[in-house]
């Protein structure tokens, strides 16, 4: 039975993640962070099924001992302060988790469990203002926040311990994916969430930023299958995982409205406290290589992945009332 151990097992990759992974019979030990409260509720399907060890991405000690305790062979890197909007009132903290964070991780793997197969968390916001399109593995990165700039840091630092050290490190440089157990800050749950609000007669509008950026949204449940498969390979080698389509945030409003017969424009308001300081207008993802290297490619559409969180939104409110 492999052993994976799991960073950021509690955010909504980090769950998906576990699942897969016992699913293939693996042995599941997940990272959590020692805390007076326990915010499992992404996992609390899981708890039974799974092992966690305290440890902390900003205390180098306590990483070495979760990789000596459990002797992982492969280790997935999720966790970080991954809310792009909250990396410009909380830079530092965010350089500190999702970018030396990353360094941490690795230091520990090279020095308790060396033969480990390593995953690093990229990010579709490394492109930034991007210079091509779609993007690829070839293409320059050009990060537009503090989150971005710390993802690139945390991308490079796992090259270099691959080429230095000789780890088997790799990066997944994914690109939106979302699902019912996205955090609510997240523009994708702040949509739906609120549809199902105004559906339900709990709320009149949402209010956001830009709804002329354009993403490539997928679904989190298949990103994760291509994590696993980067670690399956002969070879370390970095991966962009998309879908190769774009939408923008006014799309996505009028399918998530759409999905309850319900106008966008009769409840969307714009707010330019939403709006980001620097903009990302634009990024679709190039998976060529790993549809072929990796035999991967999404199954849910971006319709029904917006479908799925609404009718899921929906469900937790009427159970709520």
């Amino acid at each position: 039975m492999p052993t994976a151990l799991i960073t950021g097992i509690t955010g909504q990759d980090g769950s998906y993640l576990a699942e897969h992974l016992l699913g293939k019979g693996y042995r599941v030990v997940g990272i959590v962070r020692r805390s007076s409260t326990t915010p499992y509720e992404r996992i609390a399907h899981l708890v039974d099924k799974i092992e966690l060890l305290s440890a902390d991405l900003l205390d180098q000690h306590s990483l070495v001992d979760a990789m000596a305790a459990c002797t992982p062979d492969e280790v997935y890197n999720l966790a970080a302060q991954s809310f792009v909007q909250t990396s410009w009132s909380q830079p530092v903290l965010t350089g500190e988790f999702t970018g030396l964070g990353v360094t941490r991780a690795l230091e520990a793997v090279r020095k308790a469990a060396p033969r480990a197969r390593f995953y690093q968390a990229s990010s579709s916001e490394m492109f930034g203002k991007v210079v091509e399109s779609p993007q690829s593995e070839s293409t320059s990165f050009y990060p537009r926040s503090p989150y971005g700039v710390a993802k690139v840091y945390g991308h490079w630092i796992t090259v270099n311990y691959r080429e230095s050290y000789d780890l088997f490190a790799v990066s997944g440089i994914l690109f939106n994916h979302e699902s019912p157990r996205r955090g609510l800050e997240f523009v994708t749950r702040k949509v739906t969430d609120a549809v199902a609000r105004i559906k339900l007669g709990l709320a009149r509008e949402v209010r956001l930023g830009n709804l002329d950026a354009r993403r490539d949204w997928g679904f989190a449940g298949d990103y994760v299958d291509a994590m696993w498969r980067m670690l399956q390979q002969d070879r370390a080698e970095d991966y962009v995982i998309g879908t190769g389509r774009t939408h923008s945030v006014r799309q996505l409003c009028e399918a998530a409205f759409g999905a309850v017969d319900l106008d966008y424009r009769d409840f969307v308001k714009q707010d330019e406290r939403f709006f980001r300081p620097a903009e990302v207008d634009l990024l679709v993802a190039d998976p060529s290589k790993a549809n072929t290297q990796l035999g991967w490619r999404p199954r849910v559409s971006f319709e029904d992945l917006i479908a799925m969180m609404v009718d899921a939104d929906l469900a937790r409110h009427r159970g709520a009332r």
